[in-house]
């Protein structure tokens, strides 16, 4: 999906793929036609954005047959779906029965995220449309916090310096301008927009910025407009948005507070849990371990990184971060110049919802994407944009 900002440059919607599991390209043929096209028709467009997830054997597939490249890019226009961004973040096995740690590895120290970057960034500049020059990839924040040293983080700049340069020849090379951004999360070496910036600042390059995920910001408690205007002062790049929300549990001391987190307390994705204190951020690696005893001060709010249905939060004494996003989305487009012009979706969590809130099938999967995508239109046309054909 389109829209014409009031300065006249367009913003690009899409949704995130990576809540349709799949590690081969046939697995992701099969997710345009069984899942995004679905979607598009229920919107009733001619055109819908997707943020493609392609893991390490699809993008390997794509990037050494260029047939392939070809045919999925005819499959794309065939079905009325366009690519401007990519999810460089999970690696493989995003749909395994348990993800939790493992999704953070590789991480940028490490030579294969260089390649597998490298990989998509070439796919990419391949996939987007004829009448698209940008396009963005997001990706973890540098590492998971343990067992990272200074040579590590070295290591870790050093190869993002190397992505740099090769962005630029692809540039020279197919006319295509692509960038990287790192995504904040919490429990990572970059937790917060603020932990972006000196790194981001060392490597000192327009292309590496930042992908701002609006639950990730939501859960480590971070003021949205405080956030931008010090990525802006830093002159960091919004590479993209990725439009989510957390669960927010006002009073977790009260019994039926704890019991509906519980709920939500699954086995596949990490869950890392927040909460603010005059002392500053506490917190939790996963929900299960906040919920067991004074792991966390019970005297302030919770958040926990779950990405709930931006349409449809969880039911009281839960509610959902939505209020951030929509104070972030209007700090990022709603000015007299957009921060960013790539927004992303990003609700993988359907299946892992306390099961009387997961789909069934896949019909109820593309209503609720659907439903999504219709909220966030809507606030952007509040804010000013027009939606385009």
């Amino acid at each position: 999906m389109r829209f014409r900002h009031p300065d006249g440059s367009t913003v690009h919607l899409a949704y995130c793929t990576n809540v349709h599991p799949a590690e081969t390209l046939d697995g992701v043929l099969a997710q345009l036609r069984d899942h995004c096209e679905p979607v598009r028709r229920r919107l009733g467009r001619d055109r819908l954005g997707i943020g493609l997830w392609l893991a390490r054997d699809a993008a390997h597939a794509l990037v050494t047959d260029p047939s392939a490249l070809r045919a999925l890019r005819i499959e794309l226009d065939r079905r009325g779906l366009e690519v401007v961004t990519l999810n460089g973040f999970p690696y493989e096995g995003f749909g395994a029965e348990e993800v939790k740690y493992r999704v953070y590895k590789p991480d940028w120290a490490d030579p294969e995220r260089l390649e597998h970057t490298t990989a998509l960034a070439r796919v990419l500049a391949g996939l987007l449309p004829d009448d698209v020059i940008e396009g963005s990839i997001s990706t973890l924040p540098l590492a998971w916090r343990t067992a990272y040293d200074d040579e590590r983080a070295e290591t870790a700049r050093s190869a993002l310096r190397t992505l740099a340069e090769r962005l630029d020849a692809l540039e020279e090379l197919t006319g295509r301008s692509i960038r990287l951004g790192l995504e904040p999360e919490p429990g990572c070496v970059v937790e917060t927009t603020g932990d972006a910036i000196a790194p981001l600042t060392a490597v000192a390059h327009s292309r590496i910025g930042i992908c701002v995920d609006t639950c990730h910001l939501a859960t480590s408690f971070e003021d949205p407009h405080t956030a931008l205007d010090a990525l802006t002062r830093a002159r960091v790049p919004v590479v993209k948005t990725q439009l989510s929300a957390a669960l927010h549990a006002e009073h977790p001391h009260l019994p039926e507070v704890r019991e509906a987190l519980a709920a939500f307390d699954e086995p596949r994705f990490l869950h890392q849990t927040r909460t603010a204190t005059a002392a500053g951020l506490r917190g939790t690696d996963d929900l299960g371990e906040a919920l067991k005893g004074d792991a966390l001060p019970e005297a302030s709010p919770w958040r926990a990184h779950f990405h709930v249905p931006l349409h449809a939060g969880p039911a009281a004494p839960l509610t959902s971060t939505l209020p951030v996003l929509k104070t972030a989305l209007a700090g990022l487009v709603g000015g007299p110049q957009p921060l960013t012009s790539h927004l992303e979706v990003e609700t993988y969590t359907w299946q892992a919802l306390p099961p009387e809130l997961r789909p069934r099938g896949r019909s109820q999967l593309a209503d609720g994407i659907a439903a999504e995508l219709t909220l966030a239109r809507d606030l952007l046309t509040d804010l000013g944009l027009k939606e385009l054909p």
